[in-house]
């Protein structure tokens, strides 16, 4: 276990309000991300597309960048899914069939976990939930679970969080390498910076004339960007 957190933990709460993911093609992701996750294009512009169902929470923003993936992402997403054989359809490789999940690769979103699931299970939404690889499950979880008003679950296998107000669960995954580039799949908060920062939280950039909102890490170095709540 890790030491205890000094910063005020009694503060600093704040509420989902979308998940972005950096990709190097706009066009290839969303022909991938939007039938695997359930999802439309609802927006574009020159850097940016979205993606959504009418449900704000699962609104999911592809960021153009220029950087290509070099590493495993740190952050995937697990889905539900009628086959494995309909990701691969949308260009996804197969890593490893040895769970009772399958893990996949796309040139766009990185790896992510396929979940087959009976017709009666099948949402319309098929995002499952988010997975962190980080060094210290429990300090992350706890340090998540207090933003978001709720408590981390642990069993014999994982650790995680869900509800407040999080349409996934977020599980947080032991790995014995540290962080080493930005991720490429975060998500987008409401709350107070300050807040934030006297949680634990780092201030990487704060909002200018190029961007209406702050860049931290959260205490394990992963980005997430914070909005004003609206007057």
């Amino acid at each position: 276990m890790s030491a205890p957190e000094h910063h005020d933990q009694r503060a600093a709460r704040v509420v989902l309000q979308d998940l972005c993911v950096d990709v190097t093609d706009l066009d290839a992701a969303a022909a991938f991300l939007g039938p695997l996750l359930g999802l439309k294009g609802e927006e574009r512009r020159p850097t940016v597309l979205r993606l959504g169902d009418g449900v704000p929470a699962h609104t999911v923003w592809l960021n153009l960048v220029a950087e290509p993936r070099t590493v495993k992402n740190r952050v995937h997403l697990d889905v539900d899914v009628a086959a494995v054989d309909d990701v691969v359809a949308l260009g996804a490789r197969v890593s490893d069939d040895r769970f009772p999940w399958t893990v996949l690769t796309h040139d766009q979103a990185g790896e992510l976990c396929a979940f087959v699931r009976p017709p009666e299970r099948l949402r319309a939404y098929r995002l499952h939930e988010l997975v962190v690889d980080c060094r210290d499950p429990d300090r992350l979880a706890a340090w998540w679970a207090e933003r978001f008003g709720v408590e981390a679950q642990t069993n014999a296998e994982d650790t995680w969080i869900e509800g407040g107000g999080l349409p996934w669960a977020v599980n947080f995954v032991p790995v014995p390498e540290a962080k080493t580039v930005k991720n490429r799949v975060h998500w987008d908060v409401v709350g107070s910076t300050d807040e934030l920062l006297a949680a634990g939280a780092t201030l990487l950039r704060t909002r200018d004339d190029e961007i209406a909102w702050d860049v931290l890490a959260d205490v394990e170095g992963n980005e997430f960007c914070v909005f004003r709540p609206s007057s």
